[in-house]
């Protein structure tokens, strides 16, 4: 699951730091926007069935790929 979501995360924001810094800042940094939220929740809803209503998402939840897997993993079970 945590290879799906990084591949899913470089895919999204175009660099593999997020591979490299499961820690990295993706909203401070730039790497993710709004647009980009949306488009990380449908991909993980898509392919790991993780399912999470954007009136739901609270961007400081999910603002490291260490944050992202563990809500993912959280969802999924």
């Amino acid at each position: 699951m945590q290879e799906t979501i990084l591949t899913i995360l470089e895919d999204l924001t175009g660099t593999d730091e997020v591979r490299n810094n499961l820690d990295l800042e993706l909203f401070d940094e730039g790497l993710l926007d709004s647009m980009g939220t949306v488009q990380l929740l449908v991909e993980l809803s898509g392919q790991l069935g993780a399912e999470v209503p954007v009136s739901d998402f609270e961007r400081e939840e999910w603002s490291t790929p260490n944050k992202i897997i563990a809500k993912v993993t959280e969802l999924v079970g």
